[in-house]
C-alpha cells in the first residue's frame, strides 16, 4: 500500500494506513477532507438540491410561510406520509426477514409488493388527513366569530399535498445528496454518469405531483367523484412503478413528466381555474409591462 505526504506543521509527513499514526495528523486530514470537499462534488450537491427542491421552497416561502395555519397543516401533512412510510416499512421488514434471502425472484418479488402496498397505504392516510382536516374546518367555523371559514378545503389540499411532496422527496433524495459529495466516480463501473441528475429529476417531479395530487383527490373526496380518487390512486402506482425501470431513466422520466403535465392543468381547473382567468392574468401582465 502506498503513503501519503502530507504537508503538517511546516514538515512534510508520511501516512500509510496499514500504521499507528499522529492522531492530530489523522484529525487534520478528515477535517481537511470534511470542510473541503473537491469543488465538482459541491457543485453536484448544490444542482441537484436545487433542482429537486427549489420549486418546493419557492411554493413554501411564497404561499405558505406567512400564515401560521397553513404551515401547520403542512407539517402535519409531512407527518402523516412518514406514518405511511413507517407502516409501509414495517410491513416490508416482516416479509423480508421471513422470506429467503437467496432467492433473487422472492426478494424482486417483495420489493414490486413494497412499492405497491406504500403507494396504497400513502393514499389511504391522505384521505384519513383529509377527513381529518374536514373536521377540523368545521370546528374552526364553528367557533369563529364569522361565518367564512379561515382557510378553504381548496388551499388546504394544496397545503396538505405539499406536505405530502416534501417530505416524500426528501427521504427519497437525501442520502443521494449525501453520496453526491463523494468521494468517487458516478459511472466509472459502466453505470449512468447523470445517476444524480435524473434521481433529481425524478424527486422534483415526485414532489410536484404529491402537490397536485393533493388537489385532485380532495376535489374528488368534496364531489363524492370516487373515480377521480381512483385515477390519482392508480397514476401513483403508476409513477412509482416506473421508477422500477431504473437506471433506464429515458424509459421512465419522460412518461413520468407527461403524467406531472397532466395532473398539473388537472389541478390547475379543479381548484377553480379556468381558461378566462389565464388569459386575464396575461393582459394584466402585458399592460403593466408597457405602463411601465
Amino acid at each position: 500500500m502506498c503513503a501519503l505526504f502530507v504537508l503538517y506543521k511546516g514538515k512534510f509527513s508520511a501516512y500509510h494506513p496499514s500504521e499507528n499514526f499522529n492522531p492530530k495528523l489523522i484529525f487534520f486530514l478528515r477535517s481537511y477532507r470534511f470542510f473541503s470537499p473537491p469543488r465538482m462534488t459541491v457543485a453536484v450537491f448544490f444542482g441537484c438540491a436545487f433542482i429537486a427542491f427549489g420549486p418546493a421552497f419557492s411554493l413554501f416561502i411564497f404561499t405558505i410561510a406567512r400564515d401560521p395555519l397553513r404551515v401547520i397543516i403542512l407539517i402535519a401533512g409531512a407527518f402523516f406520509w412518514l406514518l405511511s412510510l413507517l407502516l409501509s416499512s414495517l410491513v416490508w421488514f416482516i416479509a423480508v426477514k421471513a422470506s429467503s434471502a437467496d432467492d433473487a425472484k422472492i426478494q424482486k418479488s417483495l420489493l414490486i409488493f413494497g412499492v405497491v402496498f406504500s403507494v396504497l397505504l400513502q393514499e389511504l392516510f391522505r384521505f384519513a388527513y383529509y377527513r381529518l382536516l374536514r373536521k377540523a374546518n368545521e370546528g374552526l367555523v364553528a367557533i369563529s366569530d364569522e361565518e367564512t371559514t379561515p382557510i378553504s378545503v381548496r388551499q388546504m389540499a394544496y397545503v396538505a399535498g405539499l406536505g405530502f411532496g416534501i417530505m416524500s422527496g426528501a427521504f427519497s433524495m437525501i442520502n443521494i445528496l449525501s453520496d453526491s459529495l463523494g468521494p468517487g466516480t458516478v459511472g466509472i463501473f459502466g453505470d449512468s454518469q447523470y445517476y444524480f441528475f435524473t434521481s433529481a429529476l425524478m424527486t422534483l417531479a415526485i414532489t410536484l405531483l404529491h402537490t397536485f395530487w393533493g388537489v385532485v383527490f380532495f376535489e374528488g373526496c368534496e364531489q363524492r367523484c370516487w373515480w377521480v380518487i381512483a385515477v390519482v390512486v392508480c397514476l401513483h402506482l403508476l409513477v412509482s412503478c416506473m421508477s422500477l425501470m431504473n437506471p433506464l431513466y429515458e424509459g421512465s422520466l419522460p412518461p413520468v413528466y407527461v403524467v406531472t403535465a397532466a395532473m398539473a392543468v388537472w389541478a390547475f381547473f379543479s381548484s377553480g381555474g379556468s381558461l378566462s382567468n389565464l388569459s386575464r392574468i396575461c393582459t394584466r401582465k402585458r399592460t403593466e409591462v408597457a405602463s411601465s
